[in-house]
């Protein structure tokens, strides 16, 4: 059991005023908020955002709004359990983000790292430093802190992608910002880094001894991850998870430093559980209907919809097509969480969140 603390009101309040004056203040009384007994405080809660509801509503804005004057026309999702921050989850920033043809989001570069999840529209690029990366639906597209980026429409319709940024991470280390730059040129070799890392377990040989991209893959081209997936599932026992995780190619690791992001597939009928994890999650659907149960909560999706998960939380999806399989992007902070040495998973026999140590 838990040593029973002491209270505020357990103190003289000259005491607690001399204190306040020193600008100081006793941590007994607060302990159990700042390393709460046997289980973490969460505030986000399972919740999910309907892409057909709020397609309408980002069409609006881009009438109303023009990029010049917006710089990135986005619309944040906002968790309703954080008290009104525009934060999907305590670590995950997720945007919906429009560009209409013949715009270009201007040139700029931030502290914040920042992935781009395609949702919809075809025609549109963006320019990291002086390559050109193609967008196109279920691609995903690294914007690495510190880079110069843009973003250009010249196909036709609107071309709409999920803004996946470690902006709460940053803002909470008071470290996020911004610098405008000038209109980006473009190398003769588009679409570069793709090119070059195109086959999984190949490399550029003079990589081996001369690595010094810390993100040397910018783009990972949802045609290719839906033919790997598709491959490992033939491969894969029926109760196997299928997925597939974004890494760097040089090194193995996850692509990105704060978060990590992967592929999964849920084949026709299939109900998948995951073992709980420390890590908090969020998910893009590229393609299929299903519910996924988030600690008894039941959030059911289909195409484009975004939904996310707290940390150390139950998660079990279903696919409830049974001729169809069925397409997520998943984002999480596990690669956050192991830098800083705290990442945990738990047997699935471990039953519900209770006393995690």
């Amino acid at each position: 059991m838990p040593t029973q603390l002491a209270s505020r009101d357990e103190l003289p309040a000259e005491f607690l005023d001399q204190l306040s004056g020193h600008d100081v203040a006793p941590i007994w009384p607060a302990m159990r908020n700042i390393l709460p007994y046997g289980r973490p405080i969460r505030h986000t809660v399972p919740h999910l955002w309907r892409y057909r509801e709020l397609r309408p509503l980002l069409m609006q804005a881009g009438e109303l709004t023009p990029v010049e004057k917006a710089e990135r026309r986005v619309l944040m999702l906002s968790n309703p359990g954080l008290g009104g921050q525009p934060f999907a989850t305590a670590s995950i920033f997720f945007g919906l983000q429009l560009l209409l043809p013949g715009e270009v989001a201007p040139s700029h570069k931030h502290s914040v790292g920042a992935v781009r999840l395609i949702v919809e529209g075809e025609g549109a690029s963006t320019t990291i430093g002086d390559e050109c990366c193609p967008m196109e639906k279920g691609d995903v597209i690294l914007t690495p802190p510190g880079r110069w980026h843009q973003h250009q429409h010249q196909g036709q319709g609107p071309m709409v992608w999920l803004d996946a940024l470690d902006a709460p991470v940053v803002i909470g280390t008071e470290a996020s910002y911004c610098i405008e730059g000038t209109l980006q040129s473009v190398s003769a070799q588009p679409d570069a880094s793709q090119t070059h890392f195109r086959r999984s377990g190949l490399i550029p040989y003079d990589t081996l001894a001369h690595a010094t991209d810390d993100y040397p893959l910018l783009r990972f081209p949802w045609s290719d991850v839906r033919v790997a997936l598709d491959d490992l599932a033939a491969a894969a026992a029926p109760n196997e998870p299928v997925q597939l995780a974004y890494v760097n190619p040089e090194t193995g690791r996850e692509c990105m430093r704060i978060h990590g992001f992967s592929a999964l597939m849920l084949r026709p009928g299939e109900t998948l559980s995951r073992p709980r994890r420390s890590a908090c999650n969020g998910y893009l659907v590229v393609e299929g209907t299903g519910e996924t149960e988030i600690d008894g909560t039941t959030l059911k999706w289909e195409d484009n919809d975004v939904f996310v998960a707290p940390t150390h939380a139950d998660i079990s999806h279903r696919n409830t097509s049974s001729t169809a399989p069925a397409f997520l992007i998943q984002v999480d902070d596990a690669p956050l969480q192991r830098n800083l040495g705290f990442y945990e998973e738990f047997p699935a026999d471990t039953g519900p969140l209770r006393v995690l140590r």
